[in-house]
């Protein structure tokens, strides 16, 4: 059984930065790609970001772009998503996800479509203006 615990939201001024982490506890039976969805108060969720299996290739919503930088550690199976000049819209719940890669698509491809094999309980980013 595969568990995943986000650690590192709170509040935060707009303009300031976070740091999220996500570790997976367990042993995945096979290599796991690992991203993070968001999903703000009355609204659905959205992708934010995924990162494949080796960090090789990474993935973000556009307004994300140039602002969040994901990465991972791949020994330890843990990713972490930094997010810089935080905006007030990004207010919401993040989630860690990871996805296996399947006969029909890879695992960060899955994720990018909001597919998952495994989740997180989610962390509350609050940005102030």
């Amino acid at each position: 059984q595969v568990q995943l615990v986000e650690s590192g939201g709170g509040p935060v001024q707009a303009g300031g930065s976070l740091r999220l982490a996500c570790a997976a506890s367990g042993r995945p039976n096979g290599h796991i790609a690992m991203g993070w969805f968001r999903q703000a108060s009355g609204k659905d969720r959205e992708f934010v970001s995924a990162i494949n299996w080796n960090g090789a290739y990474t993935y973000y919503l556009d307004s994300v772009k140039g602002r969040f930088t994901i990465s991972r550690d791949n020994g330890m199976n843990k990713a972490y998503l930094q997010m810089d000049n935080l905006r007030p819209e990004d207010t919401a719940v993040y989630y860690c996800a990871a996805a296996h890669t399947t006969p029909q698509a890879a695992g960060v491809m899955r994720l990018r479509l909001l597919e998952s094999d495994y989740w997180g309980q989610g962390t509350q980013v609050a940005v102030s203006s």
